[in-house]
């Protein structure tokens, strides 16, 4: 803050190009140049300006239960929860939304295969009938589904939806808000799969909490996106981008992947655990420290009462526990990925004990 806090896109900076190099060295495959921005929702906005730009071609498929942002066109792509579109249409044209593999869920019935085979049928019919494959710029994907569920989908699904999009000729946008930055134990969680997406969104932990995001992709599509195409004057401000390199060396100083591997492995054995002994626990999945606790009632129908029980009783005790899921009954268990032993079973205390006195 000393040196410099505040330039606008029209100067260089270094915290800026060092940043972007250190991003490009961590991301997958060829994506090697970096637009830096805000927010998620701005990092979504310019993945989606960049598809359409490269492209020549105007549809979006996105998923349901998808989160994206609250800008008009990640809001368009937002699929998770209706009061987030409440009162706001007319939505972005040219924008479509198909199911996302959600096994626990399935309406064909459970297996990963059965769940794969109804999303990809459901796709081609869309194809076939809706939308020609000609006509759309991307696909856009959660890896691990966020606002939706913390649905973690069968492992073909990502390795099948890039085979597709290259099929068609389709660009495949990862988006990494939530997902990526070592939050499954993996710098990005589409490095579970090895699926190289074309651009891929970043967001949220990338500055530990100071305004920062990045649209990420390859020299090849970033070089057709033609100077004053896209802007922003606060993106890639000095100070976040210097909160952003501190943050990288944290990840490498103190074993942060690891650490999340680690707890995440402990975290989610105490609940399947749990789950044996809890009837009204319905799923328990997750990748790293990106963990969801589906909570249902008898009849196996989403039990949401007992999910804001739960987080009440939490809270009173000091323990802060979120939502998700499209019937908000979802516990979304995302602690800080640099969780030390002694708070994860202080937690953990805490919410086995909400868990004893709620739905024992």
């Amino acid at each position: 803050m000393d040196k410099l806090v505040h330039t606008s896109v029209v100067a260089h900076h270094q915290p800026a190009i060092e940043l972007a190099e250190r991003i490009a060295a961590l991301a997958p495959g060829k994506l090697d140049k970096i637009f830096f921005a805000n927010s998620g929702a701005e990092a979504v906005e310019g993945a989606i300006k960049l598809a359409r730009y490269v492209t020549g071609k105007s549809a979006l498929i996105a998923f349901q239960g998808a989160f994206h942002g609250r800008t008009y066109g990640a809001l368009s792509l937002t699929a998770s929860k209706s009061y987030y579109r409440e009162r706001y249409e007319p939505f972005l044209p040219g924008v479509y939304h198909v199911p996302y593999p959600y096994a626990y869920r399935n309406p064909s019935g459970p297996g990963d295969e059965a769940t794969l085979d109804y999303v990809f049928d459901f796709i081609a019919q869309m194809l076939d009938t809706r939308v020609p494959p000609k006509n759309v710029a991307a696909f856009i994907v959660e890896p691990v589904l966020g606002e939706g569920g913390y649905v973690v989908p069968p492992a073909a699904f990502m390795p099948r939806l890039r085979e597709l999009c290259d099929e068609h000729g389709i660009l495949l946008i990862a988006d990494e808000v939530q997902s990526g930055y070592g939050r499954t134990g993996k710098m990005f969680a589409c490095e579970h799969t090895g699926v190289v997406p074309d651009i891929m969104t970043l967001a949220k932990s990338i500055a530990s909490g100071l305004p920062l995001s990045a649209v990420v992709a390859s020299s090849k599509l970033m070089d057709r996106w033609e100077p004053a195409a896209h802007g922003s004057t606060f993106g890639g401000n000095p100070v976040s981008c210097a909160a952003g390199i501190a943050t990288l060396d944290v990840f490498e100083r103190e074993g942060i992947l690891e650490n999340a591997r680690e707890k995440g492995e402990q975290l989610l054995g105490r609940l399947r655990e749990l789950q044996t002994r809890v009837g009204a626990i319905g799923d328990v999945r997750g990748l790293g420290l990106m963990i969801g606790v589906e909570l249902v009632e008898k009849n196996g129908k989403p039990d949401k009462h007992l999910q804001k029980h739960i987080r009440q009783i939490c809270l009173d005790s000091g323990l802060v526990i979120l939502s998700c899921g499209t019937e908000d009954n979802v516990l979304r268990l995302v602690p800080p990925l640099n969780i030390s032993e002694s708070e994860l079973n202080e937690g953990w205390e805490i919410l086995s004990a909400a868990f004893h006195e709620a739905a024992a």
